[in-house]
């Protein structure tokens, strides 16, 4: 079973059988709207905690996906190309931005799980 952990700009980071998965929050793709579009870095790209690793776009607005640790993309969602509302019908699934390797597992720790997500005013 997949463990979610959650930023305060609703991002979240999923753990599923030891692989980490990085995508915006339900809440966030229905405060978003439509998405039209999902630019993601490329494979092998590195970020430092604060970056900007992703960008989507939707018919309301445009918004920045940032990184809350350090991470290196091991793969993105190409379907996202030419199916980006995936992020729309299933963001916590098959709407994953990244797959990604932490440099330290042990500061998901400083992550929301999913009831203090829940509990956060949004």
């Amino acid at each position: 079973m997949a463990t979610f952990y959650y930023t305060k700009t609703h991002e979240y980071i999923r753990e599923d059988g030891g692989e980490y998965y990085l995508g915006i929050s339900d809440h966030a793709q229905q405060e978003l709207g439509d998405i039209t579009y999902v630019e993601l870095p490329a494979e092998g790209a590195e970020f430092a905690q604060g970056d900007v690793c992703c960008t989507v776009e939707s018919v309301k607005a445009v918004a920045e996906v940032y990184t809350q640790l350090a991470l290196k993309v091991v793969a993105v969602n190409e379907r996202l190309e030419d199916e980006p509302e995936l992020v729309n019908q299933d963001a916590q699934g098959a709407g994953w931005l990244l797959k990604i390797e932490l440099a330290d597992t042990g500061v998901l720790a400083s992550l929301m799980d999913q009831a203090a997500y829940d509990a956060m005013e949004k």
